[in-house]
């Protein structure tokens, strides 16, 4: 199994940035791909960036192109998502989450380890 734990969320105004942060332990991080999900209130939980265990290739929704940036370091078992000119309609709970030998998949039901979620505000 793989652990996952976010890190990073917080308030901030529109036009700011942040940077989450997500720490895995146990299983095989590295061997993983891992992505970024997003849930508003009310709203079904959405992909936002996903990553393949092998290569650079990270695909985006296409909402956040631009402006967010996911990278990973292996060494440290984490995965990072840089988030800069955000907006009120980025406020959401963040979720990463993990899919052994995944490609770095778009689809929810492609990963089968989660970490609890970091509240991201960004107020107008």
């Amino acid at each position: 199994q793989v652990q996952l734990v976010e890190s990073g969320g917080g308030l901030v105004q529109a036009g700011g940035s942040l940077r989450l942060s997500c720490a895995a332990s146990g299983g095989t991080f590295s061997t993983s791909a891992i992505a970024w999900f997003r849930q508003a209130p009310g709203q079904e939980r959405e992909f936002v960036a996903a990553r393949s265990w092998i290569g650079d290739k990270t695909v985006y929704l296409d909402s956040v192109k631009g402006r967010f940036t996911m990278s990973r370091d292996n060494a440290k078992n984490t995965v990072y998502l840089q988030m800069n000119s955000l907006k009120p309609e980025d406020t959401a709970v963040y979720y990463c989450a993990a899919d052994p030998w995944g490609i770095g998949s778009e689809n929810i039901k492609s990963y089968d380890y989660w970490g609890q979620g970091t509240q991201v505000t960004v107020s107008s």
